[in-house]
Protein backbone atom coordinates (compact mmCIF):
# COMPACT_ATOMS: atom_id res chain seq x y z
CA UNK A 1 0.00 0.00 0.00
CA UNK A 2 1.49 3.02 -1.09
CA UNK A 3 1.56 6.15 1.36
CA UNK A 4 0.12 8.77 -0.59
CA UNK A 5 -2.87 6.07 -1.78
CA UNK A 6 -3.40 5.60 2.24
CA UNK A 7 -3.39 9.63 2.86
CA UNK A 8 -6.14 9.69 0.08
CA UNK A 9 -8.14 7.32 1.41
CA UNK A 10 -8.28 8.58 4.61
CA UNK A 11 -8.67 11.68 3.69
CA UNK A 12 -11.95 10.49 1.75
CA UNK A 13 -12.78 9.22 4.92
CA UNK A 14 -12.62 12.09 7.08
CA UNK A 15 -14.66 14.25 4.61
CA UNK A 16 -16.96 11.19 4.43
CA UNK A 17 -17.49 11.25 8.20
CA UNK A 18 -17.45 15.26 8.86
CA UNK A 19 -20.44 15.78 6.17
CA UNK A 20 -22.22 12.50 6.54
CA UNK A 21 -21.91 11.25 10.11
CA UNK A 22 -25.24 12.41 11.08
CA UNK A 23 -27.35 11.07 8.01
CA UNK A 24 -25.50 7.88 7.92
CA UNK A 25 -26.43 7.78 11.87
CA UNK A 26 -30.22 8.29 11.14
CA UNK A 27 -32.39 6.14 11.52
CA UNK A 28 -34.25 7.02 8.89
CA UNK A 29 -31.45 6.76 6.25
CA UNK A 30 -30.79 3.16 8.03
CA UNK A 31 -33.64 2.30 6.37
CA UNK A 32 -31.59 1.88 2.85
CA UNK A 33 -30.02 -1.42 4.44
CA UNK A 34 -33.59 -3.01 3.72
CA UNK A 35 -33.60 -3.04 0.03
CA UNK A 36 -31.11 -4.33 -2.09
CA UNK A 37 -29.78 -2.03 -5.06
CA UNK A 38 -27.05 -3.84 -7.05
CA UNK A 39 -26.21 -7.61 -7.05
CA UNK A 40 -26.35 -8.00 -2.94
CA UNK A 41 -25.51 -4.64 -2.12
CA UNK A 42 -27.72 -2.70 -0.32
CA UNK A 43 -29.10 0.97 -0.85
CA UNK A 44 -26.99 2.27 2.18
CA UNK A 45 -24.11 0.62 1.15
CA UNK A 46 -24.24 1.85 -2.73
CA UNK A 47 -25.57 5.31 -1.18
CA UNK A 48 -22.25 5.20 1.04
CA UNK A 49 -19.91 4.05 -2.03
CA UNK A 50 -21.19 6.80 -4.08
CA UNK A 51 -20.58 9.86 -1.73
CA UNK A 52 -17.05 8.09 -1.42
CA UNK A 53 -16.36 8.12 -4.79
CA UNK A 54 -17.48 11.42 -5.38
CA UNK A 55 -15.22 12.66 -2.29
CA UNK A 56 -12.27 10.72 -4.47
CA UNK A 57 -13.34 12.06 -7.49
CA UNK A 58 -13.38 15.53 -5.90
CA UNK A 59 -9.76 14.92 -5.07
CA UNK A 60 -8.26 13.70 -7.93
CA UNK A 61 -9.83 16.81 -10.24
CA UNK A 62 -8.61 19.17 -7.66
CA UNK A 63 -12.13 21.09 -8.95
CA UNK A 64 -13.57 23.43 -5.99
CA UNK A 65 -16.72 21.69 -4.98
CA UNK A 66 -19.28 21.69 -2.37
CA UNK A 67 -18.26 18.97 -0.34
CA UNK A 68 -21.05 19.29 2.29
CA UNK A 69 -23.64 19.35 -0.56
CA UNK A 70 -21.91 16.45 -2.60
CA UNK A 71 -21.68 14.51 0.44
CA UNK A 72 -25.40 14.53 1.52
CA UNK A 73 -26.54 14.30 -2.22
CA UNK A 74 -24.85 11.22 -2.71
CA UNK A 75 -25.89 9.30 0.62
CA UNK A 76 -29.91 10.32 -0.01
CA UNK A 77 -29.46 9.87 -4.08
CA UNK A 78 -31.37 6.95 -3.87
CA UNK A 79 -33.14 7.30 -0.61
CA UNK A 80 -36.26 5.87 -2.22
CA UNK A 81 -37.41 3.59 0.73
CA UNK A 82 -38.72 0.61 -1.40
CA UNK A 83 -37.68 -2.63 -2.72
CA UNK A 84 -37.17 -2.27 -6.71
CA UNK A 85 -36.65 -5.67 -7.38
CA UNK A 86 -40.80 -6.85 -6.37
CA UNK A 87 -42.97 -5.74 -8.72
CA UNK A 88 -45.93 -3.06 -8.04
CA UNK A 89 -47.48 0.00 -9.01
CA UNK A 90 -44.94 2.27 -7.07
CA UNK A 91 -42.03 1.11 -8.90
CA UNK A 92 -42.94 0.82 -12.14
CA UNK A 93 -40.52 2.55 -14.41
CA UNK A 94 -37.98 2.68 -11.40
CA UNK A 95 -35.07 3.96 -13.79
CA UNK A 96 -36.91 6.93 -14.70
CA UNK A 97 -39.40 7.63 -11.06
CA UNK A 98 -37.26 7.23 -8.19
CA UNK A 99 -35.11 10.11 -8.14
CA UNK A 100 -38.17 12.45 -7.87
CA UNK A 101 -39.42 9.63 -5.18
CA UNK A 102 -36.04 9.90 -3.36
CA UNK A 103 -36.25 13.84 -3.74
CA UNK A 104 -39.46 13.79 -2.28
CA UNK A 105 -38.68 11.41 0.71
CA UNK A 106 -35.63 13.40 1.24
CA UNK A 107 -37.37 17.21 1.62
CA UNK A 108 -39.84 15.46 3.71
CA UNK A 109 -37.49 13.80 5.77
CA UNK A 110 -34.52 16.28 6.18
CA UNK A 111 -33.53 19.82 5.38
CA UNK A 112 -31.97 20.05 2.01
CA UNK A 113 -30.38 22.86 -0.18
CA UNK A 114 -30.95 23.66 -3.55
CA UNK A 115 -27.36 22.05 -5.05
CA UNK A 116 -28.47 18.87 -2.65
CA UNK A 117 -31.96 18.69 -4.14
CA UNK A 118 -30.71 19.24 -7.40
CA UNK A 119 -27.85 15.81 -7.38
CA UNK A 120 -31.02 14.24 -6.19
CA UNK A 121 -33.32 15.04 -9.13
CA UNK A 122 -30.70 14.58 -11.32
CA UNK A 123 -28.51 11.83 -10.68
CA UNK A 124 -30.37 9.57 -13.43
CA UNK A 125 -29.08 11.36 -16.17
CA UNK A 126 -29.41 10.83 -19.18
CA UNK A 127 -31.98 8.23 -18.63
CA UNK A 128 -33.64 11.04 -16.74
CA UNK A 129 -32.99 13.83 -19.54
CA UNK A 130 -33.10 17.06 -17.47
CA UNK A 131 -29.37 18.12 -17.51
CA UNK A 132 -27.70 18.32 -13.85
CA UNK A 133 -27.54 22.27 -12.67
CA UNK A 134 -24.80 22.03 -10.74
CA UNK A 135 -20.67 20.69 -11.25
CA UNK A 136 -21.74 19.08 -7.98
CA UNK A 137 -24.64 16.87 -9.31
CA UNK A 138 -22.79 16.19 -12.24
CA UNK A 139 -20.12 14.52 -9.86
CA UNK A 140 -22.15 12.60 -8.30
CA UNK A 141 -24.13 11.53 -11.81
CA UNK A 142 -20.73 10.01 -12.52
CA UNK A 143 -19.71 8.54 -9.50
CA UNK A 144 -23.41 6.70 -9.21
CA UNK A 145 -22.63 5.24 -12.61
CA UNK A 146 -19.02 3.84 -11.51
CA UNK A 147 -20.48 2.38 -8.51
CA UNK A 148 -23.21 0.54 -10.08
CA UNK A 149 -20.76 -1.14 -12.41
CA UNK A 150 -18.72 -2.19 -9.94
CA UNK A 151 -21.62 -3.18 -7.90
CA UNK A 152 -23.53 -4.76 -10.32
CA UNK A 153 -20.00 -7.14 -11.31
CA UNK A 154 -19.86 -7.70 -6.96
CA UNK A 155 -16.12 -5.93 -6.96
CA UNK A 156 -16.28 -4.12 -3.66
CA UNK A 157 -15.45 -0.03 -3.44
CA UNK A 158 -14.38 -0.06 0.26
CA UNK A 159 -12.45 -2.69 1.13
CA UNK A 160 -13.14 -3.71 5.10
CA UNK A 161 -11.69 -5.51 8.13
CA UNK A 162 -13.65 -7.24 10.97
CA UNK A 163 -12.01 -7.10 14.23
CA UNK A 164 -14.01 -8.10 17.57
CA UNK A 165 -16.87 -8.14 15.61
CA UNK A 166 -16.87 -4.00 14.42
CA UNK A 167 -15.92 -3.19 10.79
CA UNK A 168 -13.00 -1.11 9.53
CA UNK A 169 -12.79 0.19 6.34
CA UNK A 170 -8.96 0.02 6.01
CA UNK A 171 -8.52 0.72 1.99
CA UNK A 172 -10.28 1.79 -1.58
CA UNK A 173 -10.47 -0.91 -3.88
CA UNK A 174 -9.82 1.77 -7.03
CA UNK A 175 -6.95 1.78 -5.80
CA UNK A 176 -6.08 -2.11 -4.14
CA UNK A 177 -8.22 -4.06 -6.55
CA UNK A 178 -8.94 -7.09 -4.68
CA UNK A 179 -11.95 -9.37 -5.77
CA UNK A 180 -14.31 -11.68 -4.52
CA UNK A 181 -13.98 -10.15 -0.46
CA UNK A 182 -17.15 -9.98 0.96
CA UNK A 183 -18.80 -6.50 1.24
CA UNK A 184 -19.17 -5.29 5.05
CA UNK A 185 -20.98 -3.00 6.32
CA UNK A 186 -19.74 0.38 6.99
CA UNK A 187 -20.67 2.28 10.41
CA UNK A 188 -19.36 5.09 11.25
Amino acid sequence: MKLKELKTHRACMEILQLYGKELINSPKVQRQKEFIQHGKVTVYEHCINVAYMSILLMKLLKINFDKKSVVRGALLHDYFLYDWHIPSSINKLHGFTHARTALKNATRDFELNDVEKDIILKHMFPLNPALPRFKESLLVCIADKICAVYETFSIPIIRTSKVGGRSYVNSCNLFFPTYGIQYSRLDL
